[in-house]
């Protein structure tokens, strides 16, 4: 246990110099940081919205908007797969009373149709039931009905993509130190430290985002448009400046699915306009769409209203097109990012909106740090008194502890909460567990009349196993808050394990090579402990 070779003595000693170094920029002033050399380690820790403050958003989707897009979905679907086929000939797809509905002209078509649509129904777990059920009424009419398993599966999907595209939203580049997470079935929590103009973010994450290219209903009557009534196979949406309506077909043409990059710039007039760039198969339909119709208005429909309808004078074969409508540049810029970062599945509610001052997060810090101060104080002084020497290198050891706990934050860019400083607080208090162990138990194999040799290899080697022991169950229990728990709780957490790994390592391992060092240097014939 004592047997320390140089190369062993070095990998330890550059180890605890690496994470100290980690740790020094978090501790340096802001004017500082700006002088620190840019070849050496920079990162620093983030404060989290407690400390910093910052905006706290609480959002919550709309379970009649994700039924009515999941309905729409497959009535899409539906219309594409069934008329793909010209031995089947079916009437108009209806979405009335929250079902797909439709009828086979030919009644000998019907069991080919069905079989058609159960093949795109999916299994739901494992008990048999299909996110659809399938049934043929009146003989010849075939109901597609969405399954309560079906619609929770559903809704799970959606709120883990709804998730992402919310982090993409806020944070584009992936940079910021902002936190957004599930909680429970239908919420979604937001906390942005630094931002404390939440009206910015509601503007930003609400925007449903839904991008639709759909053909213009040149067949309907004005009169009808004006009272929100179209032909079947249309609908009456309205324009996003307000000055009226217009009859459109119901079939998606294109959608925002299938983009792949959005962009905001300048068309031929100097107008700001936003550039979007589809995928391979959004290129392919977007050409066949526009060559098909050359000389036809293509309705252009953000969120149910429609921005624009040009005319399609060409086809458009490159996969690019332009969104135009009276936009101005940051408007135009927001619809970008909205876009680009993917389309929201649902439709999010704000439910409750925070702002959270940075005086408080300051107050929060300044005892946070003086109680650590006075914490670390306290332990080095009780250890000093109480063990000598090996006290000198337990303070040692809680020094470089707490330091690299610093350094591993930085280094993963984990952001330092309220209950963060708690768990802090609490892994310097115990950090020194260990070399309590390991001291006592020296001292017991002293009493037993051992040299000092196999006194310190034996108290080092008994106690480890302990160590290790006590605190496997501690890092497992911190790693089961930070799985399960959230906000505040996972801050803690995450301090906790880190401190635990780290008070191991310089409790063992860096105080067994100080201890070590000394005795090959010092020969003591009797222990002071």
């Amino acid at each position: 246990m004592l047997d320390f070779p140089r190369w062993k003595v070095w990998l330890l000693t550059l180890t605890v110099l690496f994470g100290i170094l980690l740790a020094v920029p978090s501790m340096l002033p802001a004017q500082a940081r700006e002088k620190w050399p840019s070849w050496l380690p920079g990162p620093t820790i983030a404060l989290g919205l407690d400390l910093a403050g910052g905006s706290q958003l609480l959002l919550e989707a709309d379970i009649a908007d994700a039924a009515k897009q999941r309905l729409q979905k497959m009535e899409e679907t539906v219309s594409t797969e069934l008329r793909r086929n010209p031995r089947l000939d079916i009437g108009d797809v209806s979405t009335a009373g929250g079902r797909v509905s439709f009828m086979v002209r030919d009644p000998r078509q019907v069991d080919a149709a069905v079989e058609r649509l159960r093949t795109l129904t999916q299994p739901v777990g494992l008990s048999g039931s299909r996110d659809w059920d399938v049934q043929v009424v009146d003989a010849t009419r075939i109901v597609l009905t969405p399954t309560a398993s079906g619609a929770s599966r559903s809704l799970k999907n959606a709120m883990t993509t709804a998730r992402d595209v919310v982090r993409r939203r806020i944070d584009p580049q992936g940079t910021k130190e902002v936190t957004v997470i599930n909680q429970g079935e239908q919420r979604i929590l937001v906390q942005v430290p630094g931002v404390e103009d939440p009206e910015a973010l509601k503007r930003l994450i609400g925007q449903t985002v839904r991008l639709e290219f759909k053909l213009v209903d040149l067949t309907a009557d004005a009169g009808q448009v004006a009272t929100g009534r179209a032909g079947a196979g249309s609908q009456v949406l309205p324009l996003a400046d307000g000055t009226g309506a217009m009859a459109v077909k119901r079939r998606v043409m294109v959608s925002g699915e299938q983009l792949v990059d959005a962009k905001q710039s300048f068309n031929q007039d100097g107008q700001p306009v936003v550039s979007i760039t589809f995928n391979s198969a959004g290129a392919r339909r977007f050409g066949r769409v526009t060559q098909e119709n050359v000389g036809k208005p293509f309705a252009i429909i953000l969120d149910d209203k429609i921005l624009s309808a040009p005319n399609i004078n060409e086809p458009i074969l490159g996969g690019q097109a332009q969104i135009s409508g009276n936009f101005t540049v940051e408007s135009a810029n927001q619809l970008a990012v909205s876009l680009a970062s993917g389309q929201l599945p649902v439709k999010l509610n704000f439910i409750e909106e925070r702002t959270v001052g940075p005086d408080l997060g300051r107050d929060s810090i300044r005892k946070g740090v003086i109680a650590s101060i006075v914490a670390t104080l306290a332990v080095m002084l009780f250890m000093l008194i109480t063990y000598g020497r090996f006290g000198v290198y337990a303070v040692i050891a809680l020094v470089v502890n707490a330091l690299l706990i610093l350094g591993i934050m930085a280094l993963f860019k984990a952001s330092l909460t309220l209950p963060g400083i708690a768990g802090f607080v609490l892994t310097i208090g115990a950090a020194v567990d260990a070399n309590v162990l390991i001291n006592e138990r020296i001292r017991e194999e002293q009493r037993r009349g051992r040299r000092v040799l196999d006194a310190i290899d034996t108290g080092y080697r008994e106690a480890s196993t302990a160590i290790f022991d006590a605190n496997i169950t501690n890092v497992i229990a911190a790693a089961l808050m930070w799985y399960f728990g959230s906000g505040p709780i996972r801050g803690f957490a995450v301090v906790l394990m880190i401190g635990i790994v780290t008070s191991v390592f310089t409790a063992v391992n860096l105080t067994r090579m100080m201890v070590a060092l000394w005795v090959r240097r010092a020969r003591p014939k009797a222990l002071h402990i």
